[in-house]
């Protein structure tokens, strides 16, 4: 068909002998599909939640000293802290910070019998709830994660035992720390509690690349001691 055979106002719906048709097309669409449709945009249309960032942002805190309300001396050394950060990680500094002992309304505290360091890595996993990297080749280290472990019985830090016992038994059977060893595995063997949160910490990683040797006795122990009492890391002494 030519735009010549058409006539009047036709001939404009018509180029190059071709007719253009426009239409429009609904599609229906069932109940079900409806209201699966609207899920999904309500869904699509959620703002997204970013990660926590609290631990670092409470590192942050200890490390700018912001709000800081107490300082503790350790070996000649000031380290300024927060006592509500303090007392809600440990019933220990509840008790000294907001109880009746002499502390409570003292500014400063001092602290003997730790050093200055252990302290500051206590501290960093007070706030983060992270324990600062060891070292594994240094022998410091050992010394480091036992006096941790210390700090951890005086403060009530039960999570910095569980967190540091593994790290530290690879430690004491690398360096030969034969006390140290035992009385780590009996922490880990006292109870099946204690042995699956220790095996869900990076250093029972640690502890199976490195000693899986030391994964065998764990097993021995722990069918022995089944029938022995419990053992507490906190009524031990190092």
């Amino acid at each position: 068909m030519r735009s010549s055979d058409l006539e009047g106002s036709l001939r404009r719906f018509v180029k190059d002998d071709r007719i253009l048709v426009k239409c429009a097309i609904n599609v229906l669409e069932s109940e079900d599909d409806a209201a699966a449709r609207a899920a999904s945009d309500a869904v699509d249309a959620r703002p997204s939640v970013p990660s926590s960032d609290l631990h670092q942002q409470f590192g942050e805190l200890l490390r700018s000293q912001k709000g800081a309300d107490i300082t503790f001396i350790v070996a000649g050394e000031s380290i300024p802290a927060h006592r509500s950060v303090l007392a809600a990680r440990s019933s220990v500094f509840m008790a000294e910070l907001f109880g009746d002992m002499k502390e409570k309304a003292s500014p400063c505290v001092e602290i003997k019998d730790i050093e200055v360091e252990v302290f500051r890595a206590m501290l960093h996993f007070v706030y983060t709830d992270t324990v600062p990297e060891l070292d594994q080749k240094d022998e410091q280290a050992t010394l480091m994660a036992q006096h941790l472990l210390e700090a951890a019985d005086r403060y009530g830090l039960e999570r910095l035992n569980v967190d540091t016992v593994a790290t530290t038994l690879a430690l004491a059977e690398q360096h030969g720390c034969s006390e140290l060893k035992s009385k780590c595995m009996k922490f880990i063997v006292a109870c099946a509690e204690n042995f699956d949160a220790v095996a869900a910490t990076e250093g029972y990683k640690y502890l199976e690349a490195s000693c899986p040797s030391v994964l065998t006795e764990l097993v021995k122990h722990m069918v022995k001691g089944r029938q022995a009492p419990r053992f507490d890391l906190n009524s031990s002494t190092w």
